[in-house]
């Protein structure tokens, strides 16, 4: 019998990394959860393990570079192997572009884009000694079309979708592949409190007529980093009901 994959997924302990995390555990995949505090991550832990699945927990600050870095070579040492990244942490800190300041730039883009650089950077040495790997960054549409008041994230999300292509082609030959999933507008916390009349003007934008759901950013991630999805690489598949098709 084959090895047991290990999953690493950042930001998740609620929302679409928690979705993510629960999709990849029911696939068979041992999950590393991470995120910054580990109360939130043991429930998540607990319900993967309740379900038959294997996580284990590991709080750290993904915007910190040593601290994020020294994780990830400790997870690979620990576990004996590292297959499989999904850079999902993020955060927002909106503001127009002559009102925003040099800290909420700079921490959306350390959080958003840098974590997702050093992740990788540490990962790619026992994904090649492991002769696979499968790196997901989940990117947003706001990062493919913008999105006034989001100049910080909207950056930092088109940034992911040119750091992505380039570990394509860098890592290719390795048996490693490197995709973006970009959600559109998904119902999670952050979008808990927007009035009911704004969800549904949302939902009329889209192709499919409503919002989506963590679930459905799971199910795509599940599919790119499945171990016969070798020979897809360096594409970005919106995830948005086709609220941002050509």
């Amino acid at each position: 019998m084959a090895e047991q994959r290990i999953a690493v997924v950042t930001g998740a302990s609620r929302g679409i990394g928690r979705a993510i995390a629960l999709r990849l555990a029911a696939d068979g995949r041992r999950v590393v959860l991470v995120s910054r505090s580990e109360g939130p991550l043991s429930e998540v832990r607990s319900q993967i393990e309740e379900s038959g699945g294997s996580a284990t927990v590991c709080a750290v600050d993904v915007g910190d570079r040593a601290a994020w870095g020294g994780a990830i070579e400790s997870i690979a040492k620990d576990e004996g192997r590292l297959d499989i990244l999904v850079n999902n942490a993020g955060i927002t800190r909106d503001n127009l572009v002559l009102r925003m300041s040099d800290a909420e730039w700079d921490e959306v883009l350390g959080v958003n884009l840098t974590s997702a650089f050093v992740g990788i950077r540490a990962a790619a040495r026992p994904m090649m000694r492991g002769k696979f790997g499968r790196i997901v960054n989940i990117a947003s549409t706001s990062g493919l079309v913008g999105n006034s008041g989001q100049a910080n994230y909207a950056a930092a999300k088109a940034g992911l979708v040119g750091l992505t292509r380039t570990i394509a082609k860098e890592l290719g030959g390795k048996g490693i592949t490197a995709n973006v999933v970009a959600p559109g507008f998904v119902e999670t916390d952050m979008t808990a409190n927007l009035p009911p009349d704004v969800k549904e003007g949302v939902a009329k934008l889209q192709a499919v007529r409503r919002t989506g759901a963590p679930d459905d950013i799971a199910a795509a991630v599940s599919y790119v980093t499945a171990d016969d999805a070798g020979f897809i690489t360096g594409q970005v598949i919106a995830v948005d009901g086709g609220m941002t098709m050509a």
